[in-house]
């Protein structure tokens, strides 16, 4: 059982050269009533405390995993600086165990820890990612370690890999055959895929908009038309399919290109190593404008906006066939009742005349007989005068 000691606390006498303080004579200040406001860390965390009921602990711990979440969000660089997303990722036994003499041969942005980023990182990022690797694997900070006797070799695959994307030219060369793009290269998708789909519509551009968003970045010109959506118009389609049908590749294989045999100075090792070269460049040139080509094809052939474009031109044929039929129909209707309308005056007409020239005839012949009882009444007349 503990034991309590009460310890007298004695405060030490005042020193012989203390007096009290002289008074200045002046007016003490009155009192002013001021309205303080809470605010500061402290206050804050008091606050989130009391409105979530947490305990000392309970709220130390909320901050400590709020703070690794937003590490993890947005990455921590040297230093506690932010290292623009690149991150830390893991290196496993056959990176580090690289010949840095196979160079032409590795994943540098895997090397550098830039796989997830690899044509998308900028220059930034690059720097970054070098300087992380160089102070984790700097021969330095491993001399005298033990299992560490290739750390040395990997650390050449890291500058190697620094001067290679931080050269335009070779990166863009680079680029051109990067390993992880090639082995997609093959994901397209078949025409027995497309044909036995359950829902074209869905299964065409889920698989066909990756596909046309690796192949955009060898563009020369931009921006490049994606693959849109079924509701494009017949514009918009036609557009897609000139672009990329005319497509125009900054692609190069001059990465794959083999050196001249090591110790050869001779011209003509050089001039045959060039032309073998060159001749290599143009066959996968060809090979991949012939890939590309093939890619765009098999998407024209089954791209369902195609079908509904057509069918919707066939429905317009018809539906303006249709309205014409009906005009024309209508002109005809009305040329018939003019025919008959022309018709029934001409037969007026000569109703009339007809009617006319019967009674001119009937006057004549009634203008006659007048004139034959006029001169036979003349006649007989003239007979009385002469018995008289």
């Amino acid at each position: 059982m503990a034991n309590v000691v009460d310890i007298q606390v004695v405060p030490p006498p005042l020193p012989a050269s203390w007096a009290p303080p002289a008074s200045t004579g002046k007016a003490t200040a009155p009192l002013v009533e001021r309205r303080l406001l809470p605010a500061g860390p402290a206050y804050l965390a008091h606050v989130k405390r009391a409105v979530h009921k947490l305990t000392f602990e309970e709220h130390d711990q909320h901050a400590e995993n709020e703070r690794k979440r937003l590490e993890a969000l947005n990455g921590t660089g040297v230093n506690g600086e932010d290292d623009l997303g690149v991150g830390d990722e893991e290196e496993g036994d056959d990176l580090l165990l690289l010949d840095p003499k196979e160079w032409k041969k590795q994943d540098h942005y895997r090397v550098l820890g830039l796989s997830h980023l690899r044509y998308k990182a900028t220059d930034e990022q690059i720097k970054i990612a070098h300087r992380k690797k160089v102070l984790k694997h700097h021969p330095d900070k491993k001399a005298g370690v033990a299992g560490d006797a290739n750390d040395d070799a990997f650390f050449k695959c890291i500058q190697k890999a620094f001067e290679v994307l931080t050269n335009p030219e070779r990166r863009r060369q680079f680029d051109s055959v990067d390993p992880y793009f090639e082995l997609l290269e093959a994901d397209v998708p078949t025409p027995t895929q497309l044909k036995n789909a359950k829902n074209l519509n869905k299964f065409f551009f889920e698989t066909f908009g990756p596909v046309f968003e690796r192949e955009a970045r060898f563009s020369r010109k931009q921006p490049v038309p994606m693959l849109g959506s079924y509701e494009d118009s017949k514009a918009t389609v036609e557009a897609f399919y000139d672009f990329w049908y005319n497509f125009d590749s900054w692609r190069s294989f001059e990465y794959h290109d083999k050196e001249v045999n090591e110790g050869s100075d001779h011209r003509d090792d050089k001039r045959y190593t060039e032309k073998k070269n060159k001749a290599e460049r143009a066959r996968r040139k060809k090979e991949d404008t012939a890939r590309l080509r093939d890619i765009v094809d098999r998407a024209l052939a089954h791209d369902p906006r195609i079908k509904r474009i057509k069918q919707e031109e066939k429905e317009a044929r018809e539906a303006k066939k249709k309205n014409k039929g009906g005009a024309a129909n209508g002109a005809s209707q009305k040329q018939k009742e003019e025919e008959e309308r022309k018709k029934k005056e001409e037969e007026e007409a000569k109703r009339k005349e007809e009617e006319e020239k019967a009674a001119r005839a009937e006057a004549k012949k009634a203008k006659a007989a007048a004139a034959n009882a006029a001169k036979k009444a003349r006649r007989q007349q003239r007979a009385a005068e002469g018995d008289a």
